[in-house]
């Protein structure tokens, strides 16, 4: 059995298990914070167009989305959360961003968050979402950043658990800079910018303080677009296909 394999074997019994969890923190507080800042940003390329998400997890952001596009599909390895996506009505299928179940050109607006980190072979992944994407086409696509806050205080708090008996080790996690995007871009895919998600926050729970997170919030909101966005712990990458 290959490395890729065994990889994504261990990421999706990984991700079964966490989709048991997932939203109990979701949508609200940090996390909704997360999701609406990643939509600000998808939406100018979402809007009555063809989109595909990779990792579409159990829908909360596809669900949102697919209210403003002409059709919505998504894509996540996990069955346990592919199963939630489905029960919200979405258009869904299981299936691996390495090997995408879509025809050639199939989408105007290929997106994915919080998934590519968790990607060994990102280069495999990256020509998967440009192949189904129309020329012309958008792809925006976060990746972990470590130049950010968020990358100090995962190794000062090291892994988190997100189950019983599993923890944030035991999936893979890879860490991209702004430095390091150019040259993981496939021939035909054009850089045009970077977005930065979660610039100033040093933890989650910050958030529920109600003074202190509703600034954050806002100076989170200030800075997806600022000259600080090369810092934004998660940091999405907006790519045009030529």
């Amino acid at each position: 059995m290959t490395r890729d394999v065994l990889d994504e074997s261990t990421s999706r019994a990984y991700y079964d298990d966490f989709a048991k969890g997932y939203e109990s923190e979701r949508g609200r507080g940090y996390h909704g914070m997360l999701d609406d800042l990643e939509i600000d940003v998808l939406a100018p390329y979402a809007r009555g167009r063809d989109v595909l998400e990779l990792g579409c997890g159990t829908g909360l952001i596809l669900g949102r989305i697919a209210r403003l596009a002409k059709r919505a599909e998504g894509i996540d390895l996990s069955e346990g959360m592919i199963q939630k996506a489905r029960e919200r009505g979405l258009s869904v299928r299981v299936g691996s961003v390495t090997e995408l179940p879509y025809a050639d050109a199939s989408f105007d607006t290929v997106y994915s968050f919080k998934v590519l980190a968790h990607v060994p072979d990102i280069g495999k992944a990256l020509e998967e979402a440009k192949r189904v994407t129309r020329p012309g086409g958008t792809m925006l696509l976060e990746l972990y950043n470590p130049w950010s806050v968020r990358y100090l205080a995962k190794r000062i708090a090291g892994p988190q658990p997100i189950s019983e008996g599993r923890t944030e080790a035991d999936v893979y996690t890879r860490w991209d800079s702004p430095r390091d995007v150019e040259r993981m871009l496939p021939a035909g895919v054009r850089l045009v910018d970077i977005r930065g998600v979660r610039v100033f926050t040093p933890a989650a729970f910050v958030h529920k303080l109600p003074v202190v997170g509703a600034a954050l919030r806002r100076a989170e909101k200030w800075a997806v677009n600022s000259p600080l966005r090369r810092f934004g712990g998660f940091m999405v990458v907006i790519l045009e296909r030529t």
